[in-house]
């Protein structure tokens, strides 16, 4: 297997990386760059039309995108430590927790990157910076939702470090990157904050 990754700040390679670093995973690997758009290139539009990343070029030449469906793929070719959730509940709740990151936090940082930031002026044309700015007011108002749900819970799930942790942590330092950090009045989360951030999984 090939994975297609692409350095710090993306945040999907990296909840791949981070999320193979928990497993204890190794695959070769070929690095893209992002600002060089090495991505978007004839020869890797070949593996992904999409011109995104990461991809997980498979054995038999098939190709998987969508960095949750790789770590999904990899969590059935190496099920310990479980990083989906464990019996019908905690699998539940680990998608729950998924879904919301990704559907509630994970868009509107997404809009304020894509119609705020000089470094995508270059491609994202027209831009709405507007729109784009109305969104930080949103991701903000998530963070301090996340914060009241999770009381004094040591991960998203529960008592286990999930998917869920990784896909928050790249998101969170992803929104930090662009100018979006946590508020100030966000104790839990900080402190889960700071917990995942010691993990040795998330300097991948």
């Amino acid at each position: 297997m090939i994975f297609y990754d692409a350095v710090n700040p993306a945040p999907n390679p990296r909840r791949v990386r981070i999320f193979m670093a928990e497993k204890g995973i190794r695959i070769a690997t070929e690095q893209l760059s992002i600002p060089g758009g090495e991505h978007k290139s004839e020869a890797f539009r070949a593996i992904n039309p999409l011109g995104q990343v990461p991809a997980l070029k498979l054995d038999d030449g098939d190709v998987i995108t969508e960095s949750v469906s790789i770590c999904r793929f990899l969590e059935a070719l190496n099920p310990d430590p479980p990083l989906f959730g464990t019996g019908p509940r905690g699998v539940a709740e680990v998608d729950m927790w998924l879904r919301r990151v990704e559907l509630r936090l994970m868009i509107p940082v997404g809009m304020v990157w894509l119609h705020t930031h000089p470094f995508t002026a270059r491609v994202v044309k027209p831009q709405y910076p507007e729109f784009g700015e109305t969104q930080r007011a949103r991701a903000l108002t998530v963070m301090r939702e996340i914060d009241s749900t999770l009381g004094d819970r040591h991960w998203l799930a529960g008592k286990n470090f999930s998917i869920a942790d990784i896909v928050l942590l790249t998101t969170i330092d992803f929104a930090t990157w662009i100018g979006l950090p946590m508020p100030d009045d966000v104790p839990a989360l900080s402190a889960w904050h700071a917990r995942a951030s010691a993990r040795p999984s998330a300097a991948a």
